[in-house]
């Protein structure tokens, strides 16, 4: 069971915990998310998603107020003030299919934790889950809204990277987590692994740090294409690479590996299709041929000398036996599937024990959706290089967090980064989209069946082609124009 839904059956803290310099920052935080200006407003918002650490709280009545779900509620709070005055869109391109997919996923995890424990703390607890999910997702939907918003959240993380890197390196010097012995709420002494000090940061295990660090690689590289924010690329690359290396595990060296090789692929872009069905073939015959289930391939990834992976290889099997258990609801407990097995570090496998069958199912739906989006966005402009570097980076980073999920669940505040892509890719592909599903209206063919040979075009239907000529041309030159919120 993951850690947010077992803090609240009789664990977490029976008392506040929170440090002063946090509450202080918290309520800043909180006042400037209502005030500021939207494009603005998503900074405080971050700073204190991966500045703070998540457990510092504030216990009321024994429910648990985490200080990033204090801020979500003052940004949902402006959200809601702003659909209500101005009748405007909150989310860029509306409420969508991956959009769609992220809730009904949410919310099987959700109601079916609560059907599981049938108890009072379960449904507290899965009141927070939610906030935490859905209300972090759905604030960045609103704030995201075009290219210039997704170019601000990166100069942001760009600078959380070099605060957090900076850091971990003491860790890895001092032996000191100043995250920890400053603010509390992690580790102060970081954890040791066949020699090797695994640096934490502010998140909750040195894994979630690493797959945060390794993800952000192709986002900012994103940065570098975009010409204008060069130096912040830099520094949030060297930021990046420091905390993938100091978290000292090997799902953050894959995850980085898988980003630098989707990057890679640009040249062959064209021909995506053939290597997704050379994959599947490839997985097929070594299924054949292997003694073992072909997933045990993940037990063979080692790149720190230390690396868990016959544990991860062991989670999926364990997962694919145990169907009956969790295809439903989820399941309670794991425990009994072995040694080790409470312990769900993988993020597909979170998530159909936690949801059941319907939950996982809507999680890759959601997954092939972002992709689905970002194929078609890149064809739309296809032939605009530069544009369609922007679509592939945001593939790169989507697939760089997919190869992370094999080993490690999103439980703290990394979550918020994997949120913030998905409502970036959402924004940022729905003005081409739609304009590219405009254009498709005005070409397609108004003819009677008529065999090919015999048909001759009407001026009307030339002047259409003409325009949908035209109409193409300007979607291939047109940025995205940014709305303003007050």
């Amino acid at each position: 069971m993951p850690p947010e839904h077992a803090r609240s059956f009789g664990g977490g803290a029976s008392e506040s915990l929170v440090s002063p310099f946090v509450l202080v920052a918290m309520v800043l935080a909180a006042i400037l998310v209502l005030v500021l200006p939207r494009k603005y407003a998503v900074v405080p918002l971050l700073l204190m998603a991966f500045l703070a650490p998540l457990t510092q709280q504030i216990v009321l009545g024994g429910v648990h107020f985490f200080v990033l779900r204090i801020v979500i509620l003052a940004g949902l709070a402006r959200m809601l003030f702003t659909g209500l005055r101005s009748g405007e869109e909150v989310l860029a391109g509306r409420f969508n299919s991956i959009d769609r997919a992220f809730l009904v996923c949410t919310l099987c995890q959700g109601f079916a934790i609560v059907l599981l424990f049938m108890t009072p703390d379960a449904v507290v607890n899965q009141v927070g889950f939610f906030l935490d999910c859905l209300g972090a997702y759905f604030l960045l939907r609103f704030f995201i809204h075009d290219e210039q918003d997704l170019y601000r959240v990166l100069k942001c993380f760009a600078v959380v990277a070099l605060i957090i890197s900076a850091e971990m390196v003491v860790e890895q010097i001092k032996q000191v987590n100043l995250f920890g012995a400053i603010l509390g709420g992690v580790r102060i002494s970081p954890e040791v692994r066949e020699g090797r000090i695994r640096s934490q940061g502010p998140f909750l295990h040195e894994l979630l740090a690493g797959a945060f660090g390794a993800t952000l690689v192709p986002l900012f590289c994103l940065l570098w294409k975009n010409g204008k924010a060069k130096l912040a690329s830099v520094i949030g690359i060297i930021g990046a690479l420091l905390i993938t290396w100091t978290s000292n595990s090997s799902t953050s060296l894959s995850t980085l590996v898988a980003g630098v090789l989707a990057i890679s692929l640009w040249p062959i872009r064209k021909k995506m299709k053939a290597v997704r069905w050379g994959i599947v073939i490839g997985l097929i015959v070594l299924q054949l041929v292997m003694k073992a289930p072909v997933w045990f391939l993940i037990a063979h990834v080692d790149l720190t000398g230390s690396s868990s992976g016959w544990h991860r290889a062991a989670i999926v099997d364990q997962f694919i036996r145990h169907f009956g258990d969790w295809w439903l609801i989820g399941v309670k407990d794991t425990g009994s599937w072995g040694w080790d097995m409470w312990d769900a570090q993988n993020q597909f496998v979170s998530v159909g024990e936690t949801g059941g069958l319907v939950a996982f199912i809507f999680f890759i739906a959601m997954i092939t959706r972002c992709f689905r989006s970002l194929g078609n966005a890149r064809k739309a402009i296809e032939g605009d290089t530069e544009r369609e570097w922007f679509f592939w980076l945001l593939g790169a980073a989507l697939f760089s967090h997919i190869v992370a999920f094999f080993g490690v669940n999103y439980f703290d505040q990394s979550r918020v980064s994997w949120f913030a892509l998905l409502a970036s890719i959402s924004a940022t592909t729905a003005v081409f989209l739609k304009d590219h599903a405009a254009s498709e209206a005005v070409t397609a063919p108004v003819l009677s069946k008529v065999p090919l040979a015999y048909r001759k075009p009407s001026p009307a239907s030339s002047r259409s082609r003409s325009f949908a000529v035209e109409k193409q041309e300007k979607v291939k030159s047109r940025l995205p124009v940014s709305r303003s919120h007050r």
